[in-house]
């Protein structure tokens, strides 16, 4: 199989689909790779990095695309690349589509074999192709939270750890996930007065087992999201319904009693974010005020620190990608119901439940498109 590499597109986007050691084990399973030029730059990984392990360079995207039978990226193709896309093509990438109906529109007319890492699910449960961006972003979501509690930055001009005679920040973080886990391992580190809260009780023991008396658990209702969220200042959306939009549990009236210029970081922004107030923003222009408070919303947040994500990335894709590559999508998606779980978009069909029902389209069962 020939596997395509082109260089991402979308605004400060650093990460690389396939680094050269993965490259290199692609190449030693008798597949060919075609990378972009220039495509793993931001992340030290040269042309003559990639043609040492075994790769070819392209001169631009299109010859990418227009040659690979499998197309692996980071982050969900953009229109230009949606229309570069063919009839039977794999694409094997994140795709967040339940919020992004022009995404999808363009995946359906491809025809392509669209396959979200997001949406991928593993041997003992859980999104073993989130987790790696989810514990990335969990951390960096305190970085930036605490750099953007400065003053100097628009926020309330709080330090996250406090000092001695002063209080520490409060911190809310709204979803236990492995997101959130990672949020508030990195708050606690700092000091700051945490809080989680979260609806599955297994979690919740889970959590309070972990954290003991540095964090305070809490089971999750409108009340308590409330209460958490008007005394905090900083709040961390970290809500995942795999493959659907996320909820608003924070709402505007919510943020209207909050301290002024306090700071709401949405890791939950690719999939629509978890606020009433959420709006996608870049690395350009991260922030925003809405209701007196800063919003972060960046939607590839772990772009920033891309070399720690391309290396976490790689390391939790290859094995599935190596399947796709070596069985043929068809058998591999037969034999591993986990990958299967992954196939958003098939021949023109949406065939995931939770995204077909968030874009008001008909579902197809993966199963029954594979069988015919």
């Amino acid at each position: 199989m020939l596997i395509g590499v082109p260089k991402e597109v979308k605004t400060q986007e650093y990460r690389v689909g396939l680094l050269p050691a993965s490259v290199r084990e692609f190449i030693r399973s008798g597949h060919k790779v075609l990378v972009q030029t220039g495509a793993g730059a931001n992340v030290h990984a040269t042309d003559e990095d990639y043609k040492a392990a075994g790769a070819e360079i392209a001169p631009d995207a299109a010859t990418v695309f227009a040659k690979a039978d499998m197309i692996i990226k980071v982050k969900e193709p953009q229109p230009q690349e949606c229309a570069m896309l063919r009839e039977g093509q794999i694409l094997f990438t994140y795709l967040h589509l339940a919020a992004d109906p022009v995404q999808a529109k363009g995946l359906i007319d491809s025809k392509s074999i669209a396959i979200a890492y997001e949406t991928v699910t593993g041997t003992h449960g859980g999104l073993p192709l989130l987790a790696p961006m989810s514990e990335v972003a969990g951390r960096m979501s305190i970085q930036v939270g605490s750099y953007f509690l400065q003053k100097t930055q628009g926020g309330a001009g709080i330090l996250i750890g406090g000092v001695p005679g002063v209080r520490p920040a409060s911190v809310a973080i709204i979803g236990g996930g492995i997101a959130g886990t990672n949020a508030a391992k990195m708050a606690v580190g700092m000091g700051a007065n945490v809080t989680i809260l979260e609806r599955s009780l297994d979690r919740i023991r889970y959590l309070d087992d972990l954290f003991g008396s540095q964090a305070t658990v809490l089971y999750s209702t409108a009340d308590t999201v409330e209460q958490c969220v008007v005394n905090a200042d900083l709040v961390i959306g970290s809500v995942l319904v795999p493959g659907a939009k996320a909820p608003k549990l924070v709402t505007r009236a919510m943020l209207k009693q909050m301290r002024p210029n306090s700071v709401v970081v949405d890791i939950a922004i690719d999939q629509g974010g978890c606020l009433e107030t959420s709006r996608p923003t870049t690395h350009d222009e991260p922030t925003y005020l809405d209701e007196g408070i800063l919003h972060y919303c960046v939607t590839n947040m772990p772009g920033a620190v891309a070399l720690t994500s391309a290396q976490a990335l790689n390391n939790a894709v290859l094995p599935y990608a190596l399947e796709l590559a070596n069985k043929g999508w068809q058998k591999a998606l037969q034999d591993n119901k986990h990958l299967l779980n992954g196939l958003n978009v098939f021949h023109g069909k949406i065939t995931h439940a939770e995204v077909a029902h968030d874009l008001e389209l008909e579902f197809s069962a993966p199963e029954q498109c594979l069988a015919a």
